[in-house]
């Protein structure tokens, strides 16, 4: 097997992508796995040379600057037989690509444990003034423990280095690009945080929101369309659509992505509800239920209202037997009492007669 700089023994490739093939290697020095990327110097394309260099050797040095559980940590570089290669911890995991299109999308609580894991991974990587530039599923892998890794740096600019991208040409997956860096216009933060957008629609939907047919379909659909989000009521629906704005200064940032994926996680799990059989009846139903507006039964007012009501007929007929004078002559009263509502009131006391509150 090939050896690089007399150390790393190469054993079988294990990816390839657009900016190389990776390895699964020995350190033979300090006998441990490595992943070593492998970048040809000299391989065909719209680059030159040492364009493809510098990139390479920017894609260690960004790596390298970042100490995160979530990062794939970088531990040396080195160019032989015109090429660079990039030592790397082996993480041993599918990538969150492999994941949908072997299982399917994942569920709401999933997807924001992922991508509160990558949130947190971009905090330090921005504050180190690095961007990824390529934040897409098949650079996050999915490691044992629930451990979930940013990958590839392989287009990463440190925000004070010289830009590297020649003019017309665009590297990264069209689906995943912000608006502003196909149009040219500058990018930021912000950028990263649309590609992570994106990521985690298509975590949780099983594809991109913006995917079509070809290349030039999907940029055009980045540009002016608007993208394909979950239902309205979905948990995760606000934040992607906030991630998603085409004007990078409406996005939110990362420490309010953070703040919005922790509010969901800590809510209930997103678990089925038991529906309530038809037939089992309810507290009001079984009259033992209480609201805020009632200090007893529901049927307790009806009770009351039948009381009132025989009790004003009473009142009536006792003031029409009394009101009958000897011989059948009748007195009627002076003057006509005021009209009375069931239940709501009675007519007035006769002169000497107390009368208690109704309850």
């Amino acid at each position: 097997m090939f050896c690089v700089v007399g150390r790393y023994r190469l054993l079988e490739p294990v990816g390839q992508g657009g900016m190389g093939r990776v390895w699964r290697a020995a350190d033979e020095l300090l006998d441990r796995p490595v992943a070593v990327k492998e970048l040809r110097l000299d391989a065909a394309g719209a680059e030159e040379l040492e364009v493809r260099r510098e990139r390479a050797l920017r894609e260690a040095r960004a790596s390298a600057r970042i100490d995160h559980p979530n990062v794939v940590r970088v531990y040396d570089v080195a160019e032989e037989d015109d090429r660079l290669w990039i030592v790397m911890e082996l993480v041993e995991a599918p990538s969150l690509a492999r994941t949908v299109v072997e299982h399917g999308p994942l569920d709401v609580h999933e997807t924001a444990r992922i991508g509160l894991a990558l949130a947190e991974a971009l905090c330090p990587v921005h504050t180190a003034g690095v961007l990824h530039r390529d934040i897409k599923p098949g650079n996050v892998l999915l490691g044992p423990g629930g451990r979930v890794v940013l990958t590839d740096f392989g287009i990463a600019a440190l925000q004070d280095a010289q830009g590297l991208t020649q003019a017309g040409v665009i590297v990264g997956s069209p689906e995943y690009i912000p608006p502003e860096r196909i149009s040219g216009r500058p990018q930021g933060s912000p950028s990263d945080l649309w590609s992570l957008g994106a990521t985690l629609c298509t975590a949780l939907t099983g594809h991109s929101p913006f995917e079509r047919a070809g290349t030039l379909a999907t940029l055009a659909a980045v540009m002016y369309e608007e993208p394909q989000l979950p239902p309205e009521d979905g948990p995760l629906t606000p934040l992607l659509r906030g991630l998603l704005a085409r004007d990078p200064a409406a996005r939110p940032d990362v420490g309010e992505v953070v703040r919005f994926l922790s509010r969901v996680l800590a809510g209930p799990p997103a678990e089925p509800v038991e529906p309530i059989e038809p037939t089992e009846p309810t507290e009001r139903e079984r009259g033992t239920g209480t609201s805020e507006e009632s200090d007893g039964p529901e049927w307790l007012p009806r009770l009351l209202t039948v009381l009132v009501l025989v009790a004003a007929t009473a009142v009536g007929i006792v003031m029409i037997i009394t009101a009958i004078r000897p011989g059948g002559e009748t007195k009627l009263p002076d003057t006509s009492p005021a009209p009375t509502v069931a239940g709501t009131s009675r007519p007035p006391p006769s002169p000497g007669v107390s009368q208690t509150p109704s309850p």
